[in-house]
């Protein structure tokens, strides 16, 4: 088996982790498990004498796919009548769509981002709580991915510097929650992201389906939006808990591991077993102001 550190994917960086959990879903072949130091780093690793990075590099998506996506805000072969998906997606658009891409291979992009058993007073849908709205100019997500793909030229020169931890900050809001991409009020330079991390982290994703609590606002308005996406913690639906592991296990293994491991942390006996050796949960940084509405997400370890 051949194996990779890559010091650019680090557990406490939610990004980051998101990112490690995208390349086992771009290739299978890839497999995934963390170094036990002080903060652990990603390790991937692929059967016999393949380099996982060299298997991710000819695995990178191409803009085909990136524009053909379920989430994309129009597609090739729907009828022109279907209103475009953007940020407001309304019942019947999510429905229509859903239906046209049941047999895509990507049709996770929906079901990690918005759920139709969550209805808003005006008939539209909601969104995840890693699908977060944006300020000002900044769009719905999957023009967001669209964006951040367009920075990375060859893959075989931009994948190996940022799973190296040098690689290189574009100017873009990425997908929209990524705390380093967040300066200080004294500070008034662009935010920057690494585009390579974002565009995995979307594919990490795949893992995290939103789920809603069948409330239609257009029924009874005395009830509240509340979706339930994957890893949030029950006792405190806004928070995020993520798991650090040391055995090397591919994406169905992952997706069975986020199941079974206790989620709060006490108890460390079953986490052991699993292989479970740590974890971090997700601060919100704080609004700098009434109107700030930027999304960023830290982390605190369990």
């Amino acid at each position: 088996m051949s194996e990779r550190i890559c010091p650019g994917l680090s557990a406490d960086w939610l990004n980051a982790w998101l990112a490690a959990l995208g390349t086992t879903v771009l290739d299978s072949r890839i497999k995934l498990a963390w170094s036990e130091e002080p903060l652990p780093l990603a390790v991937l690793s692929a059967e016999g004498d393949q380099d996982p990075i060299d298997i991710l590099i000819a695995s990178w998506p191409d803009r085909q796919r990136i524009v053909g996506m379920p989430l994309a805000s129009e597609l090739d072969g729907i009828e022109e009548s279907v209103p475009r998906m953007e940020r407001r997606v309304s019942v019947g658009t999510f429905a229509h769509r859903v239906r046209a891409v049941r047999s895509h291979s990507d049709t996770w992009t929906l079901s990690s981002t918005m759920t139709d058993l969550q209805v808003d007073e005006n008939g539209d849908v909601a969104h995840a709580p890693l699908d977060p709205p944006g300020p000002g100019t900044i769009k719905w997500l999957h023009h967001r991915l669209e964006k951040v793909c367009e920075h990375i030229g060859e893959p075989s020169d931009w994948l190996p510097p940022s799973l190296a931890g040098k690689g290189i900050r574009v100017v873009d809001n990425g997908l929209g929650f990524d705390l380093t991409r967040v300066t200080t009020l004294a500070d008034h330079s662009s935010k920057t992201v690494d585009p390579v991390i974002e565009v995995l982290a979307f594919f990490g994703l795949a893992f995290f389906p939103v789920r809603g609590q069948c409330v239609d606002l257009r029924m009874s308005r005395n009830q509240a939006i509340r979706v339930r996406q994957r890893g949030f913690l029950t006792q405190l639906d806004e928070q995020f808990a993520w798991p650090v592991w040391r055995h090397s296990i591919d994406r169905w293994g992952i997706d069975a591991l986020f199941d079974i491991w206790h989620k709060n942390g006490r108890n460390y006996r079953k986490n052991d077993r699993l292989g479970v050796f740590t974890g971090w949960k997700m601060l919100r940084a704080r609004p700098r102001g009434s109107a700030d509405r930027t999304a960023a997400y830290g982390s605190v370890r369990m």
